[in-house]
């Protein structure tokens, strides 16, 4: 019981500095009434949080004449946090202070050949140096790295469980880096690190239920239930890629025939291409990223293979949406990653034109289908959010060892 009472603290500790974060500067009343939490709660946890060095005093609120409501706000300067995309085509590093403003960035392309785990932890951790120094911090003052892989990752060992386009089994990723890098590390996926990004900074802010489609080289669903990341039993939530779409169609990279992946992850979309038309200029065979920004190109230019492309992807896309309204009635999908966000307007008019044939009028009219306003990486970004919440954690953890001391 008294374990649950200080993880419930913690999570209430993170669950004011988010809103803080997403809304400063911000009176205690206010975040009270947005937190649903007591005003005698929120005025506790802020205090630790001032007394942390995170959240400084900004002054009062205009007044009508009552009592003036004082103001608190981040304090960007008292840390950095570090956000790690590793993606299947790159490894992307953002650096941030504590209002989760970029500071520096860095990124590597990864080679086809390049994808062993010694490979990646030399990217990661050259990229992590080179962002603190871009950004002048000192390194004491980084509170944490959240490193996201993509696939299925035990956060309390540090592992990668599974990564089906790495070939990656059971793979001690943050213990082989700390071996390279002395910050606190957290390793998640970008699933649940876009989700993360968009409940609090994108199209997903202020919903209760949500799902975010993450479209890159692979396909997966972060969901929030709630207000709430939604992580499984075992963080596996959202592997939504690798159920099936098609009995018996093309061979996955899970193994599995006929995924959702197959059919609407990048690797997927250069198949559509070659079955339309096989010689297609547009088609880079080595190469998904030239191959995806060649249709975004063709397509603003009327080319009818382009348009045939994406209106076969947006067709097997919008049907496995479709399935995710039936199944979580959700106010907002958003779709993200780098391939909506080359494909843009033109694959989201398709997937919401075959939703539309194929779910319900009520739940189809509940749930906006969206692209994702974040202009930034939305991984690195929610990466970030999981070096916070490890550091308020070991903030707590620490308090109390002083306090038996």
């Amino acid at each position: 019981m008294t374990g649950t009472s200080r993880d419930i603290r913690t999570a209430n500790r993170y669950r004011v500095l988010r809103q803080i974060i997403a809304s400063s500067p911000v009176s205690r009343q206010e975040l009270a009434t947005v937190t649903g939490l007591s005003l005698a709660t929120v005025a506790t946890l802020v205090g630790e949080l001032l007394e942390l060095g995170l959240l400084t005093d900004v002054g009062f609120e205009d007044s009508d004449g009552g009592r003036p409501r004082g103001l608190v706000a981040v304090a960007p300067s008292r840390g950095a946090l570090i956000g790690v995309d590793i993606a299947e085509t790159y490894v992307h590093v953002e650096i941030f202070d504590l209002t989760l403003t970029v500071l520096a960035q860095a990124a590597v392309v990864l080679k086809p050949g390049a994808k062993r785990p010694e490979h990646v932890v030399a990217h990661v951790a050259a990229g992590i140096a080179s962002v603190v120094e871009q950004s002048g911090t000192e390194p004491g003052q980084v509170l944490g790295a959240g490193i996201s892989m993509p696939g299925q990752v035990d956060r309390a060992t540090g592992s990668v469980v599974y990564a089906a386009n790495w070939g990656w089994h059971e793979v001690p990723l943050l213990s082989l880096l700390a071996e390279h890098i002395s910050y606190p590390l957290h390793l998640d996926n970008p699933l649940h690190a876009c989700t993360v990004a968009e409940l609090w900074f994108g199209a997903a802010r202020g919903s209760s239920d949500a799902v975010v489609v993450n479209l890159g080289t692979g396909v997966g669903a972060g969901i929030a239930i709630g207000g709430t990341l939604h992580r499984g039993a075992t963080n596996s939530a959202g592997e939504w890629g690798h159920t099936t779409l098609v009995l018996d169609g093309r061979l996955c990279h899970c193994g599995n025939r006929g995924c959702v992946e197959a059919y609407a992850g990048a690797p997927g979309i250069m198949q559509q291409l070659r079955d339309i038309s096989p010689a297609s200029p547009l088609l880079h065979p080595d190469d998904q990223t030239a191959t995806i920004l060649a249709l975004a190109s063709a397509l603003e230019g009327g080319d009818p293979v382009a348009a045939q492309v994406i209106r076969e992807t947006a067709r097997y896309l919008g049907a496995a949406v479709a399935d995710l309204i039936q199944l979580l009635n959700p106010e907002v999908i958003v779709l993200s990653s780098w391939v909506a966000a080359a494909l843009g307007t033109p694959l989201l008019d398709g997937v919401r034109t075959a939703v539309a044939a194929r779910t319900p009028a009520r739940p189809f009219a509940a749930a906006e289908i969206v692209l994702s306003p974040i202009s930034s990486d939305p991984v690195s970004l929610g990466a970030a959010t999981f070096a916070l919440e490890g550091a308020l954690a070991a903030a707590r953890q620490n308090t109390r060892r002083a306090v038996r001391r």
